[in-house]
């Protein structure tokens, strides 16, 4: 099956897509900035380029868009009827790299986030921006929790001022 541009639009089309600063992204940092949340973005020293990095706890966010990223059961991430084997190997690729970057981040000591593209649509959008914000908060609090509480030598609680009091039973006291 031919392709239903020419090759120059086609070309022009490609080069439209932007690698940062998707409209999946834009809604993500704008509501995690909304909620008090600060961030960097696209760390280039880090593996795979994150899109959000939150130094402070150790944990990034990648926002990736279901065609380039191969998402699994996704309508959105359908293999084009052109080129099919180039393009199935391409997002195979692009799946084997993301998994490389996500265990060398996790090496790293990084928790790694993944929102996905159909996650943002708008029926879908608030849940899953609650739910984001809440793993989040819960990785903040963890970061914040002490690791140790404090265990007393000794498992008795002596009394400071009372002597100790030996209560008797009923039997022993109408005996």
């Amino acid at each position: 099956m031919t392709d239903v541009h020419s090759k120059e639009t086609r070309s022009y089309n490609m080069s439209r897509i932007r690698a940062k600063d998707t409209k999946p992204e834009l809604l993500v940092r704008k509501y995690l900035f909304s909620k008090g949340f600060r961030y960097r973005l696209n760390v280039k020293k880090l593996p795979g380029k994150p899109d959000i990095v939150f130094t402070k706890y150790n944990t990034v966010i990648f926002i990736n868009g279901c065609f380039w990223h191969g998402h699994e059961n996704c309508p959105k991430a359908r293999i084009p009827k052109t080129k099919t084997e180039w393009w199935k190997a391409k997002i195979t690729k692009n799946q084997e790299r993301d998994q490389q970057e996500y265990a060398a981040l996790k090496q790293q000591g990084w928790r790694v986030l993944v929102v996905w593209e159909c996650q943002l649509v708008p029926r879908k959008r608030a849940q899953t921006l609650l739910a984001l914000e809440g793993v989040l908060s819960r990785q903040i609090l963890d970061t914040y929790r002490k690791p140790h509480f404090y265990v007393p030598a000794e498992p008795r609680l002596s009394q400071a001022a009372e002597p100790a009091i030996s209560y008797k039973s009923e039997k022993d006291i109408t005996d």
